[in-house]
Order: structure tokens, then sequence, then C-alpha cells
């Protein structure tokens, strides 16, 4: 078992969100169930689903006729029955009953303008597996495997490249299926299959909506509300591009990052080949995978932190910045390397005067620490530890 860094507070009610496959139902069962009274309600059963839609009141009456108070009440997939948040908030005003709610989309609790309870449960995500929880269990996986297939449970723990390689083209399938064309989040499927391919091959750069419009043979207005099903579903992110102004930073392009490498891998059709170190691939796939990893652990520690990238007037980048407020940065760039030579970062130093951090980082595979003016070269696990300000390897 992976015991997660997530911890949610049990004393109230609480949503789990996050992409299928990531171990919503796991963890809930692992914390929760296996400990405590609990009943669930599992929405991906047909039968459920038809059930509680159209009688969405059964959910009290069930609730009247428990013969004991139930710890908590665990309803899978919430986004398949909107209306049951109407009866879980009058159940936690009236009941005091406390509820575990998972999600894999907001797009249909958006959509239906769902009743997401007013703060009266606390919202959580789910990720795949963070290197910090797989260290704990499986010392077999490294760095080049979790580059290579991602880090969702089954691939983790599937046991051969086959098997890897199958489900997460069973995972494509399931998601185009059961999120995209069941709940109707787009009319024609096919455009949106093709802009899937490309959004992966683009992963981590700048988006040029009208050549990715062009190459779907869609509008501009399309690609971007395509980015938007995948951000709802949880299937990636935006990072936007820095500015102190909200405003100037929003007319900026940002870049969208996919939540999983083997999912990237795997739609942008690159899953059987090999990652080679010092290429162009392997570097784009480290970079992305340190951005999810920080992500990652900055949600699981309740972290106020927003994130983006810089480009400099010269053309370098900062591949992250990490805001802790409206004046003070961290800033991260990211290398595969594991030789470092710290000559080629200077510029890292005038950025650092310009922008006040408060710290500079270098993160590679470069085992040796280094510190050049304000810019420390550290190697990427350690730099992760410093970041949190604590040991990671003990905090799960």
């Amino acid at each position: 078992m992976v015991k997660r860094i997530l911890k949610p507070l049990k004393s109230d009610s609480f949503f789990v969100f996050g992409a299928r496959g990531v171990g919503k139902s796991t963890f809930i069962r692992d914390q929760f169930i296996m400990k405590q009274s609990c009943y669930k309600i599992d929405l991906l059963d047909y039968d459920s689903e038809e059930k509680y839609s159209k009688d969405p009141q059964l959910l009290e009456r069930e609730v009247e006729a428990f013969s004991k108070k139930i710890d908590w009440i665990f309803i899978c997939e919430i986004q398949k029955v909107p209306k049951l948040l109407d009866i879980v908030h009058k159940l936690i005003e009236k009941k005091k009953q406390k509820f575990i709610l998972t999600g894999s989309s907001a797009r249909k609790l958006k959509r239906d303008g769902a009743n997401l309870l007013a703060g009266r449960a606390f919202l959580n995500y789910l990720f795949p597996l963070s290197w910090f929880e797989l260290n704990q269990v499986n010392k077999e996986v490294d760095l080049d495997f979790l580059l290579m297939w991602g880090a969702l449970p089954k691939v983790i723990f599937s046991e051969s490249d086959e098997q890897r390689s199958a489900f997460l083209k069973t995972y494509v399938q399931v998601y185009l299926k059961e999120e995209i064309r069941v709940e109707q989040l787009v009319r024609d499927l096919d455009p949106f299959r093709e802009f899937l391919e490309v959004a992966a091959q683009m992963n981590g750069k700048i988006i040029n909506y009208s050549k990715i419009a062009k190459e779907v043979g869609v509008s501009d207005k399309t690609i971007h509300s395509y980015f938007q099903i995948l951000q709802d579903t949880h299937i990636g992110f935006y990072l936007s591009a820095f500015h102190r102004s909200i405003r100037k930073s929003q007319k900026e392009h940002p870049k969208f990052y996919f939540f999983d490498l083997g999912v990237k891998r795997q739609l942008d059709r690159t899953i059987e080949s090999r990652l080679i170190a010092s290429t162009i691939a392997y570097g784009e796939a480290f970079e992305h995978f340190i951005i999810l990893e920080i992500i990652r652990l900055a949600s699981y520690k309740q972290k106020n932190w927003t994130f983006s990238y810089f480009q400099t007037k010269e053309g370098n980048e900062i591949d992250l910045v990490i805001s802790l407020d409206r004046r003070q940065e961290i800033l991260i760039e990211i290398k595969s390397a594991s030789r470092i030579n710290s000559s080629d970062y200077k510029y890292l130093n005038e950025v650092s005067d310009e922008f006040n951090a408060k710290k500079v980082y270098v993160f590679s595979q470069d085992k040796s620490t280094q510190k050049i003016g304000n810019v420390r070269f550290v190697f990427w696990e350690q730099g992760i530890q410093e970041l949190f300000d604590e040991n990671l390897q003990h905090a799960i």
C-alpha cells in the first residue's frame, strides 16, 4: 500500500477531486472506509447513477432509515448526479452528517450550476503518485521509469511494459468515451481526438492557439474551449506567464502541462520510444516531471502559492516562478544534465536582482551543491526538499 501525502481534515465533510485512475477510491478506502463506519454510493455504477438521477431525495430517505449514525457517507464521482449536492448540503445542516465526495470533472458541476456546499466541505486534490510517496514502498521505480511511464498507480504496479502500454492506451480511450462523449462535453469527438495529440506534442511550450486551430481544423475559440475541458477534467493545467499585474499576465500566452507523463506520451504517440539522456525529449520530460512534483506537493501541503514561467527580453526562460505572495518569488531553472557548468547561468543573478527573489535555484541531476551569488545549484531531489523546508521522506 502506498501511503499518500494528502491529509484531508477529518473534522468536516470534504471533496477529493482528481483525474480518473489517480487512486481516489483506494485512498478513501484505506484512510476512512476500513477504519470507520461508511456508507458508499458509487455513481460509476450505472444502476446507482440512474436511481439517484431520477430521485435525488432517495439519499435523504436512506439516511433517515439508518439504524445508527454512520461516520461517513462516501459518494464516488459526484459530478454524475450534481443534484445530489443539494441533498448533501441539507443533510450536513440538518443531521450534521459528514460526507466524502470524489469527482473527476468539474465541467458538469460548473455547467449545471451545482451547489458546491459554500465552504461546508473542504476542497482537496489527488494526483498521480509523487516521487516521495513511491520512494517509501518501491525502490525499483527510478527517475527514468517515471519519465517514460508516468506515475498513475495502475502503471506503477503493472508487471510488464506491455501491460503499462496497454493500460495507457485504454486510459485514453476511456477518457474520450466516459468523460467526453458520455458527458457531451464536445459535439464532435474527431477534432477533439486530434487536438489531444497536438496538445500533447505542445506540452510545456507556449500555446499558439491559431496554429493549433489550423492543424485541427477548428476555430481559435474552440481550441480555447478544448484546453478548458482538459483543465476541468483534471487532465492538465495552465502555467501562466509571470507579471506582477494580473491583467497584463492574462494577455500573455500560457503554457499547458498534462497531469501525467505517461498519459502525455500516449497521447502524442511516443510511449513506445525510449527516452535517451541528453536529448531534447529527455530534457523536456525532466522539466515536466519536476513541475508536476512541485505542484502536487504544494497542493498536498496546502501552500497558497501561484505558479508561472518567465521569459527575459534576451530570450532566457525561467522554467518555474513560485509566487509566495504578491512581492516575493522563488525562481527555478530546471536542467536534466548530470554535470552543470555554473558559469552558464550568470543571467540568473541578474534576473534575481530584477525580481528581488527570495531564492533562486538550478535543479539538475548533478549531485554536487554549488552557490554563485544568489543562485543555488542542487540535485533536484534535495532542491524540492529545501523548497518545502522539510524532510518529505518522513512527512508521509
